[in-house]
């Protein structure tokens, strides 16, 4: 039977593709390229055939290597992350059409308000752009679309609960091998960790500039600062906060889905490589989620803070950081260092952009006025900017709708999905904090952040649709229309 089907045309004629490509990308580029070429076919096969690994493929691509992309120049070439989330909505909606039977549309009670928010964006592209805008400023809104669409992956992707743990841990461990790279990268003597870096050009990413990051002074003088394969540190702070904040909720969860061990040991480097992105913001994000946590259900985490900031500033002065990262943290307080000076001319910019155009904002290309320029390092800022107070409204209507339906359901459910809701809430409570001081969950240009804090919003409305332990799932049907039930 085997043998017959290996036999067939059309997969000898697959087969003989894909051996002609990897050999001409060895050609081109090299074998390691070729064997990269291999694992990115294997992946997209895994994709097109299982939602669990289209999910698992977008995680792992959004935290470890957010902007790869195809090693040939096209027009507009997609990255990774682009084509893993466009093959995954395609796969789930393929699967609603073809078993019907089996599977329902699952939007949630946030779902069409969602619709209404992308709504708003794609209105604010128009009217910014006076009808036109230009293909790189479309491109990257594409990929915000997807990013925000994963809301609906994982809600019609996470049905089980064997589902919601491999698709909690594929977070957990992607986010950890993200934040051990970042480590790697630190400790390596800096030209080799440059020349790493480098060599990663051929896919998309910079090979000239700023490819390692310092604390303003520079290298040979000034403080590294952890990126991993993030680019930006503080983007790669923000991915760290809202994952550290998951982590540690299902570090404390009644049965954590990982040896606590393990899981600690996970929490551990993915909280110590954010030290190292000295991210003000990111701190106070990860700071505000387990004050969350402990004020909510986990109430010995207090002592554990305490302890941890013990051994934390301890290890620091130790390593000769503390110094350093308190000087920081004080310039940032007082507004002295010139990163917090820039912050605060662009805040008053942005409001000033604001009283111009209040009910809709500038859109997301260039601002229309010579006097005033585009771009904030707040997401609330940027959200008011590009699309108005409306647009503001819209999203924090958004995130309160949603914290009041996962508030609620958390009451009603068992004990293990409760745990995992609170640590959905944790990593946004995080995400929300470090937004004060940095767009990138906003950020067009960034989809992979915007995707992860859609994503995670997703992943708690998902956790609430599961049926409590031995119950079978449930199905509603409202004018035709197939929604999960969240309560």
């Amino acid at each position: 039977m085997v043998s017959t089907y290996l036999r067939t045309p059309a997969l000898v004629a697959a087969l003989a593709i894909v051996l002609g490509a990897l050999v001409g990308t060895a050609s081109a580029f090299g074998p390691l390229y070729a064997l990269a070429g291999l694992l990115v076919v294997l992946a997209g096969v895994a994709l097109l055939v299982s939602i669990e690994a289209g999910l698992i493929t977008v995680l792992a691509t959004a935290t470890i290597i957010p902007f790869g992309t195809l090693p040939f120049k096209a027009i507009i070439t997609p990255n990774f992350l682009e084509l893993a989330l466009a093959a995954l909505s395609v796969v789930w909606v393929l699967r609603i059409l073809a078993r019907s039977d089996a599977y329902d549309l699952r939007v949630s009670r946030l779902g069409l308000p969602i619709i209404g928010f992308l709504g708003l964006t794609f209105f604010s592209l128009i009217l910014g752009a006076r009808g036109l805008p230009d293909s790189l400023t479309l491109h990257n809104y594409a990929k915000f679309v997807l990013g925000v669409l994963l809301f609906f992956s994982m809600i019609n992707g996470v049905l089980s609960r064997d589902q919601a743990r491999l698709i909690i841990r594929a977070l957990l461990l992607s986010g950890g091998m993200a934040a051990l790279i970042a480590l790697v990268l630190v400790a390596l003597p800096d030209e080799t960790a440059l020349n790493l870096l480098v060599s990663l050009g051929r896919i998309g990413y910079p090979t000239e500039g700023r490819v390692l990051r310092y604390i303003e002074d520079g290298p040979g003088t000034g403080l590294e600062r952890a990126i991993g394969l993030s680019v930006d540190p503080n983007s790669f702070a923000g991915m760290l906060a809202l994952i550290s904040a998951f982590g540690l909720a299902l570090l404390f969860a009644r049965r954590p889905l990982l040896h606590r061990g393990i899981l600690g040991g996970v929490v551990s480097i993915l909280i110590l490589a954010l030290l190292l992105t000295f991210s003000r913001g990111a701190l106070l994000g990860i700071i505000a989620a387990a004050i969350y946590l402990a004020t909510l259900r986990y109430h010995k985490l207090w002592w554990v803070m305490l302890i941890a900031g013990g051994l934390g500033g301890g290890l620091l002065v130790a390593l000769g950081l503390a110094d350093d990262i308190i000087q920081r943290l004080f310039a940032g307080i007082q507004l002295e260092d010139q990163a917090q000076q820039m912050r605060l001319a662009e805040y008053q910019n942005a409001v000033a952009i604001i009283v111009r155009y209040p009910i809709f904002g500038i859109g997301f290309g260039q601002a229309p006025d010579i006097d005033l320029t585009a771009g904030v390092s707040s997401i609330y800022l940027a959200i008011a900017q590009r699309m108005g107070l409306v647009g503001l409204a819209g999203f924090v209507g958004l995130l309160a709708t949603w914290f009041t339906i996962t508030l609620r359901a958390s009451h009603s459910m068992d004990s293990e999905r409760a745990d995992w809701l609170l640590g959905t809430q944790a990593g946004l409570v995080a995400a929300l904090v470090v937004g004060i001081a940095d767009h990138y969950f906003f950020n067009i240009e960034f989809g992979h952040m915007v995707a992860l804090f859609w994503g995670m919003a997703g992943l708690g409305m998902a956790i609430i649709a599961l049926p409590d332990e031995g119950q079978a799932s449930r199905r509603h049907v409202t004018r035709g229309r197939w929604y999960a039930a969240e309560e």
